[in-house]
């Protein structure tokens, strides 16, 4: 079967955009642990509320559950229907975000993905999305993903994207 440099960008997009939900659902779960901003925002879920991103229609996805006191894990499958999902409409879309073309307010803003759950739980995911991305990437490639960069003292960005990055590392590892 011959391959057309269309599917060949789909599937180089849709392999990029499977390692990026990995990375991207282990930072969020480990920055629950180690950036208090982040522990904050998502403290306001209860304990079990389970949250999927994913691409329509069957794309690559990741899952989590959150603990107590804001502590989320990935989580394989979920119980049931997550309680918040947020659903990229194209695997192009999802790849312009994740390669930090376009940040995700402005995703939600031209229509690229949608919230399926409370409105007001999805604002706090892209907050904690946000410090996140905040944390773990270069200011240059951080203020174009995000809506507003907040600025982080120099040593403090790095401890944490050190401490981020070693958890997302020791989970990619142990499938944990």
């Amino acid at each position: 079967m011959k391959l057309s440099k269309e599917t060949l960008g789909y599937e180089a997009q849709k392999a990029y955009v499977t390692t990026m939900m990995k990375i991207v659902g282990g930072g969020l779960a480990a920055a629950s642990r180690v950036d208090a901003d982040v522990q904050r925002n998502l403290a306001a879920f209860p304990a079990g509320y389970q949250i999927c991103m994913t691409v329509f229609p069957v794309g690559p996805n990741f899952f989590l559950r959150m603990q107590e006191n804001g502590i989320a894990t990935v989580i394989d499958e979920p119980t049931g229907k997550p309680d918040l999902t947020i659903r990229f409409k194209h695997m192009t879309h999802a790849f312009l975000v994740f390669s930090f073309q376009e940040g995700t307010a402005q995703a939600f803003a031209n229509d690229r993905m949608v919230a399926d759950g409370n409105v007001s739980h999805s604002i706090r995911l892209v907050r904690c999305l946000n410090r996140m991305e905040t944390l773990i990437l270069p200011k240059l490639i951080a203020t174009r993903a995000v809506k507003r960069y907040d600025d982080v003292p120099l040593a403090e960005k790095l401890s944490k994207a050190a401490r981020i990055y070693g958890l997302v590392a020791k989970s990619l590892v142990t499938g944990n």
